[in-house]
């Protein structure tokens, strides 16, 4: 019997309105605040967006960014070397390849630099509104405790990526990993505050390491 339904309903109660937690008005816009979320916060990003957008507000005015202006603009995300490099790359490749325009399709987007698949998703599914499943750390944490990824798909985001849109109709996706990500964020964390949690009936770390069991 799938239970993801009614799990994935008891997280939309406990994250209402669950959504990406960037600021963003373009695809364009979205796609760059993903890039720069790795190893950072939403809200440090969206700090940052804001004088970034204002400064480059589309690929091509991004493509011909001065690379130290760039990297000093979005230095306070981490490793804004790298992730300098991949903006400069990416807008390059949409002003060359796409007219200017951050494409839809999967394969043309993971086929831009510092693009993979879950920065696509997030752009797919927020952006265009078309069915993805972005996996992130968080994703990988919640769905494995609960009990939805098993063997390599615990570890690999696009096992678990495959294994979880078996789980819901495509409809149901974006907001699906959103209230994964939103629930590890604010309950299932490294150290779980599982006593906050709605979930506790339908999930397998708990019924391990609840009160009452002994932990393995």
């Amino acid at each position: 019997m799938n239970k993801a339904p009614d799990v994935f309903n008891a997280l939309d109660a406990m994250h209402p309105n669950a959504w990406t937690e960037l600021t963003f008005t373009t695809p364009y816009e979205l796609l760059v605040a993903t890039i720069l979320s790795a190893q950072c916060t939403d809200a440090r990003v969206n700090q940052v967006t804001p004088a970034l957008f204002k400064k480059y507000p589309n690929a091509r005015k991004l493509a011909d960014a001065d690379q130290a202006t760039l990297e000093g603009m979005i230095q306070s995300t981490g490793f804004f070397r790298a992730k300098t490099k991949s903006l400069l790359g990416m807008a390059t490749a949409v002003v060359d390849d796409h007219g200017g325009e951050i494409p839809s399709d999967m394969d043309a987007l993971v086929a831009l630099p510092g693009v993979g698949r879950k920065t696509a998703n997030v752009v797919r599914g927020h952006a265009f509104r078309l069915p993805g499943f972005p996996v992130d750390r968080h994703v990988l944490r919640v769905a494995t405790r609960i009990g939805f990824l098993r063997g390599q798909a615990t570890e690999d985001a696009v096992a678990a990526e495959k294994a979880l849109t078996k789980l819901l109709p495509p409809e149901r996706w974006t907001v699906a990993s959103d209230t994964l990500i939103l629930h590890g964020r604010r309950i299932c964390k490294p150290k779980p505050l599982c006593d906050r949690c709605a979930i506790r009936p339908h999930c397998a770390y708990y019924r391990l390491h609840g009160p009452g069991r002994v932990s393995r």
